[in-house]
This record gives structure tokens, C-alpha cells and sequence, in this order.
């Protein structure tokens, strides 16, 4: 029988009855796994300590800020969820005993999600840079007018918007901020990107998916004064005119943790809803 995998315990400490949560789950997963560290300081540098898998207890934005947090050093991540959704911490408390028999006999599969690199690019030199799992976003802000963004692909002219923004998602993403906004659901082990314009003014613009091989770089000439890039949910900087958001494929790999039974269209049905008929309920 193989050997258990070593376990680091990764939340968000500053959250008191998510603290308290957590703690009372250690116990738990002590039992099942060996645990080679606890850590309850997202914001903190990175160290596996060893740690074959990481248990990231909380909702979906500690899972995003434990992918940010890994960068180039991911390990595989089983997500608990102690928040609201749950589309990516998709093991909920009454189910981790079973779930760590599984991982605990490595009976378990890996599911890669793409992630993205984020630059700002002002005045043809980069200024920020941010690693993302879910989406770049660039919001008009205030005055809350429309802009105008560019749009670019591998180097060539693809697209003027004029709208509230634009948004350029992952797979994992296409069911977060692109979902909301009309864009499509992406399968998450397909290697492609959405992109999708917030609130366009016009009737022809629809979402494009695209390979996640190539570059894409959205240009703001005359942005708001309010004019912002966000990077999965997180205000990155204020737009400047003439400023180029760039995205790329990153080299980094986002590794989910995923047991017998857990599936894509599952957690679509049972997180989202998705294929229900209004009557159905759960």
C-alpha cells in the first residue's frame, strides 16, 4: 500500500470563525495524513517545507490566492470549503473523512488549470505583473463612462470596444466575472481564453475564445480617471493613457486534487445549477 502523501495546512488566519473552522478540521486530517506544516498566512512567501499537497481550507478566494501564492512552485491543492460556492474547494466538511481515505491511498487524480501572466505595460516598459487563475479585468471606473480598448492579438489588430470594460478569462475562470457578464463556460482542462467585453455598446460584439497560446494585449487610449486592471478580483493599478495590458500563458500550472465522483459537469449542476429546470430544485 503506498505511502501517504505529506500535507501542508494552508487558510486565512486573519478570519477569525474561518480560523476557528479550520483548526477544528486539523484534527481530522491528522489522522489521515502526515502534516508536515500548518500556515495561516496566505500573504507570506511560499514554502512547500517538503509537503507533497496542499489542503487549502476556506472558499474559492482562498483557493485563488493559494494558486497566487504558489507561483512557479505549485504543488497539488485539495480545496475544503468553508465559504459560500465552492466551485473550486470542492470537498465539503461532512465529506473530508471519506475524501482523505482516497487521498491517503493516493487514489486521487490531477486536474491541470491554466494560468495566466499579467502585465502592464506602460511606455514599452512593464511596470506590474501578476499571476491570475481566473481572469485580467479592466474596468472603466469613474465617471463610469464607456472606453475605448484595443484589442491585439499575436501582435495584429483584432478588435476596437467601446464598453464598460473588458475581460480576458481562463477556462477555470468562465465561470466566475465572464460567466456573470454573458460570456461562455469553458471545460477547465481546455487550453484556451475567453474574452468578453463588459456591457458593450453595440449589438455585434460577442464573447471569442481563442487558443491560450498566444499573446493578447488590450490597450486603453483614453482611459477614466477611475480606469482600473484587476487581476482574479484584486485591483493591480490605475490605467494610465496609452497603457497595455498583456496576457500570456504562464508557465506555472494550477494542479486541483480531485477523487471518484468528483466531476466538471457535477459541479456544475450542483454548484451553478447549470441544466436544471426551474422546477427541479436540487
Amino acid at each position: 500500500m503506498p505511502e501517504a502523501p505529506n500535507a501542508i495546512l494552508m487558510y486565512d488566519g486573519s478570519r477569525p470563525e474561518l480560523a476557528k473552522r479550520a483548526a477544528s478540521l486539523r484534527t481530522v486530517i491528522e489522522e489521515a495524513l502526515p502534516v508536515v506544516a500548518v500556515e495561516n498566512d496566505l500573504e507570506a512567501p511560499f514554502d512547500a517545507q517538503g509537503a507533497e499537497i496542499a489542503i487549502a481550507m476556506g472558499g474559492d478566494g482562498t483557493m485563488l490566492r493559494t494558486a497566487r501564492r504558489m507561483g512557479s512552485e505549485q504543488i497539488p491543492v485539495l480545496g475544503v470549503n468553508l465559504g459560500k460556492l465552492g466551485f473550486l474547494a470542492g470537498t465539503n466538511p461532512d465529506e473530508l473523512e471519506k475524501t482523505l481515505v482516497e487521498v491517503a491511498a493516493r487514489r486521487y487524480r490531477l486536474v491541470d488549470h491554466l494560468m495566466i501572466d499579467c502585465s502592464l505595460v506602460r511606455g514599452g516598459e512593464v511596470v506590474e505583473t501578476r499571476l491570475g487563475l481566473n481572469e485580467a479585468v479592466i474596468l472603466a471606473g469613474e465617471p463610469f463612462g464607456m472606453i475605448e480598448v484595443d484589442l491585439r492579438i499575436d501582435g495584429a489588430l483584432a478588435a476596437t470596444y467601446g464598453s464598460d470594460g473588458m475581460l480576458i478569462s481562463t477556462p477555470v475562470g468562465s465561470t466566475a466575472h465572464n460567466l456573470a457578464i454573458g460570456g461562455p463556460i469553458l471545460r477547465k482542462d481546455i487550453q484556451a481564453i475567453v474574452i468578453s467585453a463588459i456591457n458593450p455598446h453595440t449589438l455585434t460584439v460577442r464573447p471569442v475564445v481563442d487558443s491560450a497560446d498566444r499573446t493578447y494585449e488590450l490597450t486603453v487610449p483614453n482611459p477614466n480617471p477611475g480606469t482600473s486592471l484587476l487581476v482574479d478580483g484584486q485591483l493591480i493599478a490605475k490605467i494610465e493613457a496609452g497603457d497595455t495590458v498583456r496576457v500570456e500563458r504562464s508557465p506555472a500550472v494550477f494542479q486541483l486534487i480531485e477523487i471518484e465522483g468528483q466531476a466538471y459537469y457535477h459541479t456544475l449542476r450542483e454548484k451553478l445549477g447549470w441544466g436544471r429546470r426551474p422546477r427541479e430544485g436540487k
